[in-house]
């Protein structure tokens, strides 16, 4: 017997699809599953003593906040997080490291996280001329 749809929307929040214009200008996008609400983005608020984080991504999924926009920005740099899941299984192991050492705000995963998504953004903003 499965759980409630309204318990199941409790722990893990309701998948959702990206709107096609942002899969359009970012199709890397289209490399994680996203999920509205749900457990994880309050447990990631609480440990910065938050009420919930924007976005926090375990391993190919990535949690937004109930109530967060969609956002570019973010959405590449939780995006960045999920390649990092992907690219280490010791990434959550390392990430806890790293915040409990140097802080969420100075971090190496976050400030790799939000390069890329800076980097992509600049990359669409000014595309190549070269052919």
């Amino acid at each position: 017997m499965g759980l409630a749809p309204s318990v199941t929307a409790w722990l893990f929040g309701r998948r959702f699809a990206l709107p096609a214009e942002l899969l359009r200008a970012y199709p890397e996008l289209g490399e994680a599953r996203w999920r509205r609400g749900g457990l994880p983005p309050r447990i990631g608020g609480a440990f910065l003593r938050r009420r919930s984080v924007a976005g926090i991504a375990l391993w190919r999924t990535v949690f937004l906040g109930a109530d967060v926009r969609l956002d570019a920005e973010l959405l590449l740099h939780e995006l960045g997080h999920v390649r990092q899941f992907v690219g280490s299984r010791a990434f959550p192991f390392h990430y806890v490291l790293e915040s409990l050492r140097h802080g969420y705000a100075h971090n190496r995963y976050e400030r790799d996280a939000q390069a890329f998504a800076e980097s992509r953004l600049h990359a669409a903003r000014n595309p190549s001329t070269d052919v």
